[in-house]
């Protein structure tokens, strides 16, 4: 499964890139607030696209068609690695239809149900973005929707990603993963935290017993 962390940090994007962890970066509305809020998110995304060839989500702030199509346009002036990140709303699907016709890479976030998501990638987006946590917190089955949607996806040969954000433990993002999700969205703390077990220390403990249990060897003379 892919992995595209919500950062716009360089140490963090340069320790996930180091780590072989990194397949995209992910800088919406509320990244760029919690981490930069005072910089230019256009100069931001610049510096992203310059220093990372990767896949970035970047998000138009508007739900209005021909605002969305405009700035849609506008993104991928900054780099054609650029996808475009739409509210999957009524109102958004004639933009996505028309810059997906354009062959600017639209991502349609916000998509709750199946049916949602195969009515976005009907209009022309290339990744439905799929909220665990929001789905999660109302008794909702995330594991269903992406199972629900990789199905039909690979029943009307559909090339169409499915994104999983949010998934809040370890636990969670393979169960996801099992159910069918090509990539996930995770902030850098929660990425580490996939890192970790409760055996780990434990392991690590009987590891280091066991080196230095070692008998070292004789010098030769």
């Amino acid at each position: 499964m892919r992995l595209y962390l919500a950062t716009v940090a360089p140490q963090e994007i340069q320790w996930a890139a180091d780590a072989g962890l990194l397949d995209g970066i992910v800088a919406t509305p509320a990244v760029l607030a919690s981490e930069l809020p005072q910089a230019d998110p256009r100069e931001v995304l610049t510096e992203l696209a310059e220093r990372a060839p990767l896949p970035i989500f970047a998000s138009v702030p508007s739900l209005d068609a021909a605002e969305i199509y405009r700035q849609g346009k506008a993104l991928l002036k900054i780099a054609e690695h650029l996808i475009v990140a739409i509210p999957f709303v009524d109102d958004a699907l004639p933009a996505m239809r028309r810059l997906n016709a354009d062959g600017v890479r639209c991502a349609a976030t916000f998509v709750h149900s199946t049916a949602q998501g195969i009515l976005a990638a009907r209009a022309g987006a290339k990744h439905v973005v799929v909220p665990v946590d929001a789905l999660d917190a109302v008794g909702y089955s995330a594991d269903e929707v992406i199972r629900g949607l990789r199905a039909a996806f690979e029943r009307s040969n559909v090339e169409c990603d499915v994104v999983v954000a949010g998934p809040p433990s370890a636990t969670r993002f393979a169960e996801l993963a099992v159910a069918g999700a090509d990539a996930a969205v995770v902030h850098p703390a929660t990425l580490r935290s996939f890192l970790q077990h409760p055996l780990t220390d434990r392991g690590i403990d009987r590891f280091l017993g066991d080196v230095s249990r070692r008998a070292k060897p004789r010098r030769t003379k």
